[in-house]
């Protein structure tokens, strides 16, 4: 088999040559998409500028310049010469690049990593991002780079460029369902479709490599070299592709190629045009291996990829539950009542997406137990659109009403129907949460000292108190002064001993005949959450 080239200088460069002719190329075409945010009719020619950037930059580095050393070039050179919004978001790309182009790491994880990084970059740089444009489909390239890049079948640099592009045109072809103004003017976004050449490039620049490292096969006429790595837009999730490709060898390489090949995939078609010339057709999740055999064994062209429809997965669970929590103790306590979690951070709305992606539920119910905020929100609310699955976000407000939820349901129960429940028994429950105060002050409660135990409810002060259990105490007979048959307490045991919480149990169980229940939750952020139901 062979290895494609790897991303040394050159290659880089020339993989950024490739998608600054081809974004120019297409400049025109890209300008009359451009309906979102406004219909200036530029991003085409923003994009083009900014790769050209980028290009000019790395003309200045000598002929034996590193990959590394390129990657920052065509960085500095992006953002520097970026316009608009969607330059802006290229100029991301390209800084992602930079910052995880490593001798070290192989070229499947580096695109990966590029693409996690821009996702982050972009993420930032963009004030207000919106769903279903190139935000989204950066997104999706990221997830499946991802995932490829895990994968010991998929995770060479082909295969991972393959698995990013195909979840990019999906992603892309999607962006109307998720835009009204894409949706109306009957166009996909004008920047993703940018970005989709970029990835598009790529495929064709790392094919192309694969062609220059096999022995004893010539170069790609110009003409293949144009239309290598082009693919239609994809009608289906990332995973499973269509490779279609024009193959000329020697005597009894077609055959060969042929015997290879029908290890890799399925749907495997070889119409000869000769006896070892002619066109080939494959479905396969291996798309990077049959690219490097196809070059191994002979000279291709008119390379195409496309993304299949995903095909019934029988094992998958019917539906998912996936909570926002904090990792350490409570991860565990979550995943026995058998959520999927997602730590929170600067990543989580990826992540989200991601598990959602790899669950291949039918119906997932998102708790994000008060630890995404509003744009956290309405980011994955729009993304999750463009799922086939159905996608339903619970109001819990705490880490506590999320488990409220969770010990209420059913998956023998309709979706809405379990969801109902679970949104009224988090909704029923008063909580409160407990803070140590950093310093002293005077808040809305009166004055504090420095180590004073702070509870607050629907952002009113509800007590301060000297010990933790002292708080906890007083916080939960506050709670069921409006009556109440069990008070669940999450707490940090740094803070609180399970001995106090055993002795808080009884004192319940005894004078007010309540059950109380508790659970250690390091990484918890306060000294304990409080909720009575």
């Amino acid at each position: 088999m062979v290895t494609p080239r790897g991303f040394d200088g050159d290659r880089l460069r020339s993989w950024a040559r490739r998608a600054a002719s081809e974004l120019e190329r297409r400049r025109v075409e890209i300008n009359e998409l451009n309906v979102f945010p406004v219909p200036d009719a530029d991003t085409g020619s923003n994009m083009a500028h900014t790769m050209h950037a980028a290009v000019e930059a790395t003309e200045q580095l000598g002929a034996d310049a590193t990959a590394a050393e390129v990657a920052e070039a065509l960085a500095q050179g992006a953002v520097r010469g970026a316009r608009g919004n969607s330059g802006v978001v290229l100029s991301q790309v390209m800084r992602g690049l930079a910052q995880s182009m490593t001798e070290e790491t192989s070229g499947g994880v580096i695109v990966a990593d590029a693409l996690a990084a821009a996702v982050r970059f972009a993420d930032r740089a963009i004030a207000e991002p919106v769903e279903g444009t190139v935000i989204t489909v950066l997104r999706a390239a990221a997830v499946a780079a991802e995932e490829a890049a895990a994968d010991s079948t998929a995770n060479t640099l082909s295969g991972v460029a393959a698995a990013a592009t195909g979840a990019a045109q999906q992603a892309l072809a999607n962006t109307p369902s998720q835009l009204e103004a894409l949706r109306q003017a009957g166009v996909v976004d004008a920047g993703a479709t940018g970005l989709v050449i970029l990835l598009e490039a790529l495929v064709a620049e790392v094919a192309d490599g694969a062609a220059q490292h096999a022995p004893g096969v010539s170069e790609q006429g110009e003409g293949a070299s144009r239309n290598s790595g082009s693919a239609a837009h994809s009608h289906g999730a990332a995973g499973n592709l269509e490779v279609m490709f024009y193959f000329r060898g020697e005597v009894g390489a077609l055959g060969r190629l042929e015997d290879a090949l029908g290890e890799l995939g399925d749907s495997l078609v070889v119409a000869r045009a000769g006896e070892d010339e002619g066109t080939v057709h494959i479905h396969t999740e291996r798309a990077g291996e049959v690219i490097e055999q196809a070059f191994g064994a002979g000279k291709v062209s008119d390379l195409r990829l496309e993304i299949l429809p995903a095909e019934p997965v029988t094992h998958a669970p019917k539906r998912v539950i996936i909570a926002v929590t904090p990792p350490g103790s409570l991860t565990e306590l979550y995943g026995q009542a058998g959520a999927v979690t997602i730590a929170p951070g600067p990543d989580v709305v990826a992540d989200i997406l991601a598990a959602i992606r790899r669950s291949r539920a039918q119906e997932v119910i998102l708790l994000p137990n008060g630890l995404l905020d509003s744009r956290n929100l309405v980011a994955v609310e729009r993304a999750t659109r463009a799922f086939e699955q159905t996608i339903t976000l619970l109001a819990t407000v705490r880490l506590v009403s999320g488990i409220a939820a969770l010990t209420v349901h059913d998956a023998n129960q309709p979706l809405a129907t379990a969801a109902f429940t679970m949104s009224e028994a988090a909704g029923e429950m008063r909580t409160a949460v407990a803070h140590r105060a950093e310093k002293a002050g005077l808040i809305q409660g009166g004055p504090v000292g420095k180590g004073d135990i702070i509870v607050t409810a629907h952002g009113e002060t509800v007590l301060i108190a000297d010990t933790p259990a002292e708080a906890l105490e007083g916080a939960c007979r506050r709670l069921l002064d409006h009556g109440g048959e069990q008070v669940t307490v999450l707490y940090d045991p740094t803070y609180l001993h399970a001995d106090e919480l055993d002795a808080l149990a009884v004192r319940f169980a005894e004078t007010l005949g309540v059950e109380a229940v508790a659970y250690p939750a390091d990484g918890l952020g306060a000294v304990a959450e409080i909720g009575v139901e």
